[in-house]
């Protein structure tokens, strides 16, 4: 063998630098270089950079789950009533966790392209029942074909809250 393909240089053989290090300068031995990394170091990574992951990804979905779980309030649609042209009656249930809160709901009338032609928000005083049962009339641009509530919140806007003297 020679040191062109990696190996041992012959006794003949002469460094080509005075600063040679012994590695080999062509052949496979110098195209891969041996690791300096072990086996065991590499793994190592591996756990650390997975337990990592693993643990970001149960961060983020227990982040999640408090924040999307469930609502504190809401509002579903137990049927409407097409009074006329511009008026449409919603009749709906609200359910809350804290019935002690008020809350307030958007419903809303669509026509028959699905259009919104009419909105209402609704303020659902406190009480003692978690569910209650509602029902308003919103009026529209265009004749509605449907009744819908948009969606409640416990966030109650100011103009909706009752004025206290």
């Amino acid at each position: 063998m020679n040191s062109s393909d990696g190996g041992a240089a012959d006794a003949g053989d002469t460094p080509r630098s005075t600063g040679d290090t012994g590695r080999p300068r062509s052949g496979p031995r110098a195209t891969y270089p041996e690791r300096s990394e072990t086996a065991q170091s590499r793994r190592r990574w591996f756990i650390a950079l997975s337990v990592l992951v693993v643990g970001a990804g149960v961060a983020l979905a227990a982040i999640g789950y408090t924040k999307f779980s469930t609502a504190d309030v809401t509002g579903e649609v137990t049927g409407y009533e097409i009074i006329d042209d511009s008026t449409v009656a919603v009749q709906f249930t609200v359910e809350r966790s804290d019935p002690g809160k008020a809350a307030a709901c958007v419903v809303r009338g669509r026509s028959r392209d699905g259009g919104e032609t009419g909105r209402r928000e609704i303020l659902i005083p406190a009480d003692s029942a978690e569910r209650i049962g509602v029902r308003t009339e919103v009026t529209t641009s265009r004749p509605p074909v449907i009744g819908e509530v948009f969606g409640c919140t416990t966030d109650v806007p100011a103009y909706l809250r009752p004025s206290v003297r």
